[in-house]
């Protein structure tokens, strides 16, 4: 009996051998087949758990979740018995849903904090400042988990905390993605020592970079004057460059501080020859300089009135010819038109005269006298104002002086007053400045100077109407302007 008994169990122990090498054999099959009903409903309820943000809002629940769902594919991997993996998932399944609905409510207490996360998301901050972001996710798990240990918890201090760690995030990947090339051009220039061969154009450079760092601590999605500026520091760095190749060419070529001014007086003389004018240089290049400045203004400012005269003329020789046509139909009426025509030409020549006499009135740093159809426009160019003033100066006086004289050419004028800015600052602000500066100049003209209050109007029209490129500071020099339209009244 015994030994039958012990035939026996060996005789199972090899069949429990054999069926345990089949199953392992058949497992990576039998596991797939097995997974996706098995895991569904868990999968549904992390799922959810993901969409409800649970690993930041609901760490502890979710945390649990994971632990019992790895679990149980470890265990379905292995081969184990389906009660104990259905048991698994079970409670994983109820963790993630706890998470779900504890971030839920959390979402209502944290929704300020889960702003800022969202605005250091898409500043791409898991990128550009990573170890900062990381501080800040588990800054805000940590705060998440004593809220789901004390719903009743004070949590104001560290939810302050957390914010902010995601701000100090956002703004360093704000500026890694905006700065980081001049930022790398002055880690190079410091290597190549160009702070020691053009030490002025070098801290320019580091000047530039600190104030669009400034500006981005001071409004960090408005970054367009940031960009500027990041921009001009560019150049500057690379101006310092260039610079210190020529320094270095001066040392290695053996070359003296001589040989390099009359290099640049002979690109000087070439320029002044070119506008037909000689480059007197004994008293030093400024007073050559100032000549063709005042040279190139003097073209700009002709051009401009004869694209405006062409204009005009243009529109005047389509109306005349008009006029012939309608002439040569109304036989009867053709003395009557020709003294018109006549009347109109001479009305147009003392036009013409009245605004020689306002062009004179201004020197060429003063204004710039244009005319567009009846109008004409004077800008200007010397009145200026502190930055975001629209304080008068009391040295513009003469200036304004000369204004009042040219209103009063067309006594029956009505006189526009347009108030213009650059685009640096935010396009509202700068609408609201150049409107005040405007109203400034109007109520001088009608206070100092007795112009009649209901010939005068003033207008802001901000950053809207650039004449020049704001990419450049003498192009937003340009742009930031007051220019007075005076328009004679149309005669009977």
């Amino acid at each position: 009996m015994l030994s039958e008994m012990h035939d026996r169990g060996a005789l199972r122990r090899g069949l429990a051998a054999i069926l345990w090498v089949a199953l392992a054999v058949a497992q990576p099959a039998l596991a797939q087949d097995l997974r996706s009903p098995l895991f569904q409903a868990a999968d549904a309820a992390l799922a959810a758990a993901d969409a409800a943000n649970a690993t930041v809002l609901a760490p502890a629940a979710y945390e649990s979740g994971m632990s019992d769902y790895n679990a149980a594919e470890n265990d379905l991997a292995r081969g184990r018995s389906i009660n104990r993996i259905q048991g698994r998932l079970a409670d994983a399944e109820a963790a993630f849903s706890q998470a779900a609905a504890t971030a839920a409510t959390a979402a209502a207490t944290f929704a300020p904090l889960l702003e800022v996360r969202v605005n250091a998301m898409e500043a791409r901050a898991d990128l550009f400042a990573a170890e900062l972001w990381d501080d800040a996710e588990d800054a805000f798990r940590a705060v998440s988990r004593r809220l789901e240990s004390s719903p009743s918890a004070d949590l104001g201090d560290r939810a302050l905390t957390v914010e902010s760690l995601y701000r100090d995030a956002e703004l360093t990947a704000i500026k890694a993605q905006h700065l980081s090339q001049t930022r790398a051009l002055l880690a190079q220039a410091a290597l190549d020592r160009v702070p020691q061969y053009a030490p002025r154009t070098h801290a320019q450079a580091q000047a530039l970079l600190a104030q669009a760092e400034a500006a981005l601590n001071e409004s960090r999605y408005d970054v367009e004057p940031a960009l500027q500026l990041a921009e001009q520091a560019t150049y500057e760095i690379r101006r310092a460059f260039s610079m210190t190749e020529r320094v270095r060419e001066l040392v290695d070529l053996d070359r003296t501080v001589e040989d390099l001014i009359l290099e640049h007086e002979q690109g000087l003389a070439a320029i002044a020859a070119a506008a037909d004018r000689e480059a007197r240089l004994d008293a030093g290049p400024g007073p050559v300089i100032e000549d063709l400045v005042a040279e190139i203004e003097a073209l700009r400012q002709r051009e401009r009135q004869l694209e405006t005269d062409a204009e005009e003329n243009r529109i005047r020789i389509a109306g005349l010819e008009d006029e012939i046509r309608e002439l040569d139909e109304q036989l009867g009426g053709v003395f009557r038109e020709r003294v018109a025509l006549v009347q109109q030409l001479e009305a147009e020549e003392r036009i013409r005269e009245r605004f020689l006499r306002i062009e004179n009135l201004f020197s060429v740093d003063q204004a710039q006298v244009t005319r567009e159809g009846e109008s004409v426009v004077i800008t200007l160019t010397g009145l200026t104002f502190a930055s975001g003033s629209s304080q008068i100066d009391p040295a513009h006086a003469p200036l304004l002086a000369a204004v009042g004289e040219a209103a009063d050419v067309f006594p029956q004028s009505s006189v526009v007053v347009e108030g213009h800015t650059d685009s640096y600052g935010g396009a509202i602000s700068n609408m609201s400045l150049s409107r005040s500066r405007a109203e400034a100049v109007g109520a001088y003209l009608s206070d100092r100077l007795e112009i009649a209050g209901e010939r005068i109007s003033a207008l802001g029209y901000g950053e809207t109407r650039p004449v020049a490129n704001n990419e450049t500071a003498q192009g937003r020099a340009r742009n930031r302007r007051i220019e007075v339209r005076i328009t004679p009244q149309p005669t009977g």
